[in-house]
């Protein structure tokens, strides 16, 4: 995670709050919010990672034809999105999609998790998300291996600036209450 200079008013390395996809053309400090030492290589990678996913969000778009529809909202923060799942006869997520009011963590977050469960069996889409939270509520642990690059990025954003964990899960909880046919509002926070 790392910090805008002084007096930007960027909500996430660069991102500038109610603009998805626009970069704050402040200089950025390389350090990590969390304890201030130098940024290793592997966070470089991850928030290179978040921030293709800022600017170039995947599966941004409505499915009028989802099977469902999930509203999320972190209460703390006023992050909303919306998710899109469309499931098929053989339990496979055929589709999946999102819109957002949101910041970048959240955007990312949803970009990510849409293109790494699409085509996924229901099944397998939900060891993605217990992994997931295994790793970003267990900050005491090792990442564990055979993660995927998303899910890694969201457990390094998530453990780096702690304050934006329920912005890097926001789109994971839609889809854990989606793939459990649970209500169709989900808060976080």
């Amino acid at each position: 995670g790392l910090r805008a200079m002084p007096g930007c008013e960027a909500r996430w390395m660069g991102v500038l709050a109610g603009q998805p996809g626009k970069i704050c053309q402040c200089k950025l400090n390389d350090t990590v919010e969390k304890n201030n030492s130098p940024m290793t290589d592997l966070n470089k990678l991850y928030d290179d990672v978040m921030m293709d996913h800022i600017k170039n969000a995947r599966n941004y778009r409505e499915i009028s034809s989802a099977t469902q529809r999930i509203e999320a909202v972190n209460v703390l923060c006023g992050d909303t999105l919306t998710l899109y799942v469309s499931i098929d006869a053989d339990e496979r997520i055929a589709d999946i999609a999102f819109q957002c009011s949101c910041c970048g963590v959240s955007m990312a977050s949803a970009s990510m998790m849409t293109a790494t469960v699409m085509g996924k069996r229901k099944a397998e889409a939900k060891a993605l998300f217990d992994e997931l939270m295994a790793g970003v509520n267990h900050s005491d642990t090792d990442i564990k291996a055979g993660l995927t690059d998303a899910q890694q990025a969201v457990i390094l954003t998530s453990r780096n600036v702690p304050s934006r964990k329920n912005c890097a899960v926001l789109a994971w909880q839609a889809l854990n209450a989606a793939l459990e046919g649970r209500e169709r509002e989900v808060s976080v926070g």
